[in-house]
């Protein structure tokens, strides 16, 4: 072997090395924590979207969350996330109160965080966060209550299956002022087991015979208040609106027994996160502009949010999901993906 041969072994052996360490600093390990509890069918729709970024940028994601729903665990996850060494955490503003003193724990370690779902962009920015991705949800509940009023009603149930986050509480209540109603006579909290939110439902209407609509706030109160419904004769007689989407709500939709379901498209909440994140870490930049920009033109994102039918609200600092209206004129458009990426 001549000496120019080794030679371009070694150069050969020197870029493959230092493309494998390139490759390993863009390479990331991330995790989403959120509030709900295993029962929750409606978040396999930001699991599959955090798989899904996970391969497209080549990046390695965990998903945790309190089994039960309790706030508590979930603050304590948080806390052991800020200790294993993650290059970034996302997380839900269940309660800002009860989960802040863990996400600082978070940022103090200069880990980047970026909010979800819940939550306000003021509270993402108190708590160091880079930028929040969801629905801002007393504007949700209240275009959703416009439509309502729109239509004659006056007079509403919401249905909150998870009270424990203050945060759906804006839903009910901007749906109520929209119309003119009393937000906590018409609110009750329900719980998230069906047979009881479906008892509690059929309970509430049997003792104010005069509700003209009823608002539920995702699959888990929607499929036990459609069954409330139909035993109690009011199913397709009463108005009824929900937030996010599932098979069953589509076919309600279809059917007429759901006038829409308020869509946060969270398969953005799930996928955003992760690419900026992984992005920021391969550009080295702290530049969210420049970030935003290169998330946006990356092809694969954009063939995922072109076939899932998806279009994210990108901001000067956070990104919108929401809400849009699934109606039975737009529900062909995104019913194959019900459930799964919508």
């Amino acid at each position: 072997m001549t000496f120019q041969t080794k030679r371009a072994i070694l150069k050969t052996l020197a870029l493959a090395a230092l493309l494998a360490v390139g490759s390993a600093q863009a390479a990331g390990k991330y995790v989403l924590i959120s509030h709900a509890p295993d029962s929750d069918s409606w978040w396999n729709t930001i699991k599959n979207a955090v798989k899904q970024a996970g391969e497209d940028y080549d990046v390695t994601v965990d998903y945790r969350n309190p089994p039960n729903g309790d706030l508590a665990d979930m603050a304590r996850l948080i806390e052991q996330a800020a200790a294993q060494g993650y290059d970034g955490v996302i997380v839900t503003i269940a309660d800002f109160n009860v989960l802040q003193g863990a996400i600082k724990k978070v940022t103090d370690k200069k880990i980047p965080v970026i909010t979800i779902n819940s939550g306000t962009t003021e509270q993402s920015e108190k708590l160091g966060a880079l930028m929040h991705v969801g629905q801002p949800e007393y504007e949700a509940g209240k275009g959703a209550g416009e439509r309502a009023k729109a239509a004659g009603i006056k007079s509403f149930l919401c249905v909150n299956h998870y009270a424990t986050n203050p945060a759906s509480f804006d839903r009910c209540r901007g749906f109520a002022e929209a119309i003119g109603a009393d937000f906590k006579k018409s609110t009750i909290d329900s719980g998230d087991d069906p047979t009881g939110i479906e008892s509690k439902v059929s309970a509430y209407l049997r003792q104010n015979p005069g509700t003209q609509a009823v608002l539920t706030l995702g699959p888990t109160s929607a499929h036990p208040t459609l069954k409330a419904l139909e035993k109690g004769g009011l199913k397709g007689k009463i108005w009824f609106a929900t937030f996010d989407l599932s098979d069953e709500i589509g076919r309600a939709i279809k059917d007429g027994s759901i006038q829409f379901g308020i869509d946060q498209q969270p398969y953005l909440q799930g996928y955003i996160p992760v690419a900026v994140m992984a992005t920021m870490k391969s550009m080295k930049s702290a530049d969210l502009n420049a970030v935003a920009a290169a998330v946006k033109a990356n092809p694969k994102t954009q063939k995922r949010f072109d076939e899932y039918g998806l279009a994210p609200a990108y901001g000067a600092r956070h990104i919108g999901s929401g809400p849009g209206f699934v109606t039975k004129d737009t529900l062909p458009k995104v019913e194959k993906y019900a459930g799964q990426y919508r």
